[in-house]
């Protein structure tokens, strides 16, 4: 009996030691998760630059262009201006022109 009270006692004086492992453990599941999210990130943004090839014209240099200017989806080129189409590196009057016959 004695010792169960000496053992209860020694983890509530001594609780304050183990509490740096507990950050330390959420610090690693932050960590797996960013990863995770890195990742997450990279898959969506390949399916995207692979859905803008669709698009009449469009190969995938000029969808990854298309992508990294921030037009994400088709119907974001779709309804984008002419100028900011023309911004892009890589887009041309040619491909703006197929573009726009979509509306």
């Amino acid at each position: 009996m004695i010792s169960k009270f000496l053992s209860k006692l020694k983890s509530i004086l001594f609780k304050s030691a183990v509490t740096p492992e507990t950050p330390l453990k959420k610090e690693k599941k932050a960590a797996k998760s960013a990863k995770t999210k890195t990742k997450t990130k990279a898959v969506n943004s390949k399916k995207n630059i692979d859905t803008l090839t669709t698009l009449p014209g469009v190969g995938a240099k000029s969808a990854k262009a298309l992508y990294d200017a921030g037009f994400k989806t088709r119907k974001a080129v779709i309804a984008a201006d002419e100028k900011d189409l023309l911004a892009v590196s890589g887009v041309g009057i040619n491909l703006v022109k197929k573009l726009k016959k979509l509306k």
